[in-house]
């Protein structure tokens, strides 16, 4: 099939930053694109041929977007699966498929699936609703400290709480859930595995993760992480035991934590475009975004490996600030030597949105980490 300057229609289910960073590479290679959002404002209406607005949620309305596309992706899992099992047994090409997608969107399912295929990762308790669980630590069959997880809906920090008392249930909805074990790490990783239908499968670079702690965000993506290399390397090989397990075409960010004894265990994965990839637009010499355009495409994958050190820093609103955004200071670091800032075209601002990030290359990591400290505490997400 001919995807480029042709009539092939790749449609898009999600019209969100990781959308509008994928249709660089689409704009790039000059392929029709579709898009599904919910929002008039969604930042990839600016770069797609087409844009539909909907409810990603909503069988008709997936159903009929996916009738017009040859092949269908998404940038986020929220998406109505009955009517993508429904448009793939039609015929349509969807990546990755609804039965990966099926396995990772609940994540106690997930879960599940981790233990049931022997993939390392921590203890863990199902629970219909949260009535059930404060049954379970009334009757001290649960103990605390855990880390509290809603199955469903869950994103950037929220679905997730750690429950130190039970005072710390306050507030939480009464939805199914999962109690996991609090795993002692020291060490927060992530492994972008890209595979296309043919089979070809490449690793990313072990990336490390510091994290608000707070916000429950990431604050820093490091490329290449700070670890031993065999730790990197059992790292990439769990990665690659997971991509095959799912089955997954292509990216699969599988997020990792490292024990204070080098043991890796997943924490959990997520089947598109990750932010603990964005870093490669400038570091890699094939970004993610491309690569998940080749990948659904059965095209050869690009090279994976970095050209230079790179540092990922996520740009949130502030607290305390909601409204018409301003990137206060942003002039001052676009002078800086290897900084790239990325705005993802969100109008209003919210505390610990995400809103942008700066990527920041250099040949000395250190020098890439100081320059990064620099840009946070440079530039301020805020309002009018």
């Amino acid at each position: 099939m001919n995807y480029f300057s042709s009539d092939f229609k790749l449609g898009i289910l999600g019209g969100g930053q990781l959308g509008k960073m994928l249709l660089f590479d689409t704009r790039k290679f000059d392929i029709q694109t579709y898009v599904l959002d919910p929002s008039d404002e969604a930042p990839s209406r600016m770069a797609c041929n087409q844009f539909f607005k909907g409810d990603l949620m909503d069988f008709d309305t997936v159903y009929q977007f996916g009738k017009l596309v040859d092949v269908l992706t998404f940038e986020i899992e929220l998406v109505n699966l009955e009517a993508l099992e429904k448009l793939e047994d039609e015929g349509l090409k969807i990546y990755p498929s609804p039965k990966t997608l099926r396995k990772i969107q609940n994540k106690g399912t997930q879960k599940d699936f981790y233990t049931e295929h022997g993939i390392p990762t921590a203890t863990y308790k199902r629970f219909n609703d949260l009535k059930s669980l404060v049954v379970q630590i009334l009757d001290s069959k649960l103990k605390m400290p855990f880390v509290w997880k809603c199955t469903e809906f869950g994103y950037d920090g929220n679905g997730v709480k750690i429950i130190r008392e039970i005072a710390d249930l306050d507030n939480l909805p009464n939805v199914e859930c999962i109690a996991e074990e609090m795993v002692p790490f020291k060490n927060e990783l992530a492994v972008i595995v890209c595979r296309n239908p043919s089979g070809e499968i490449k690793t990313y670079p072990v990336v490390e993760m510091e994290f608000h702690p707070e916000a429950n965000q990431v604050e820093y993506v490091i490329c290449p992480a700070r670890i031993d290399e065999k730790v990197a390397e059992k790292a990439r090989a769990i990665a690659l035991n997971v991509s095959q397990n799912f089955n997954h075409v292509g990216l699969l960010a599988v997020e990792m934590f490292q024990t204070h004894d080098d043991q890796i265990i997943v924490n959990e994965v997520a089947p598109r475009p990750h932010n603990s990839g964005h870093y490669s637009i400038e570091a890699s010499y094939t970004s993610q975004f491309e690569n998940h355009v080749r990948a659904i495409l059965d095209l050869p994958l690009g090279n994976t490996d970095s050209k230079v050190a790179g540092i990922m820093v996520n740009l949130v609103g502030e607290e305390g600030f909601s409204g018409n955004v301003v990137y206060k200071n942003i002039e001052k670091i676009l002078g800086w030597y290897g900084v790239t800032p990325h705005i993802y075209g969100k109008k209003e601002t919210r505390p610990f949105r995400k809103m942008g990030h700066v990527t920041i290359v250099n040949e000395n990591m250190t020098e890439a980490r100081k320059i990064a400290e620099d840009v946070k505490n440079t530039i301020r997400v805020i309002s009018k």
